[in-house]
């Protein structure tokens, strides 16, 4: 789940806030997510970590916008009220987290 840059490998999460999507990135399962959302995280996580830039994120499905935070955050549905957010920083995402909003 990283992306080899010039010769170098390159992780785009850099931080997670939220445990449960840490464990899903390193191990592909989590106990700490709900099962129905698993899948769909999944795809997003793999999205983020290829990204190498906000726009590569803005795909059908994904409803990707900023949110109206300081610092600036940006948000990826899930499904249902349940979307990743995290924070853009030099080609890096940032506080990667889980939250249920709306």
């Amino acid at each position: 789940m990283n992306v080899a840059r010039r010769g170098t490998l390159h992780f785009v999460i850099k931080t997670f806030l939220h445990r449960g999507l840490r464990e899903l990135d390193s191990t592909g399962k989590s106990a700490l997510i709900p099962p129905q959302l698993i899948a769909r995280c999944k795809i997003r996580l793999d999205a983020l970590q290829a990204a190498t830039s906000l726009g590569q994120l803005n795909v059908a499905g994904f409803n990707f916008h900023p949110l109206r935070r300081k610092p600036q955050r940006y948000s990826i549905h899930v499904n249902g009220p349940w979307a990743i957010t995290f924070e853009w920083e030099d080609s890096s995402a940032l506080r990667v987290d889980l939250e249920q909003y709306h």
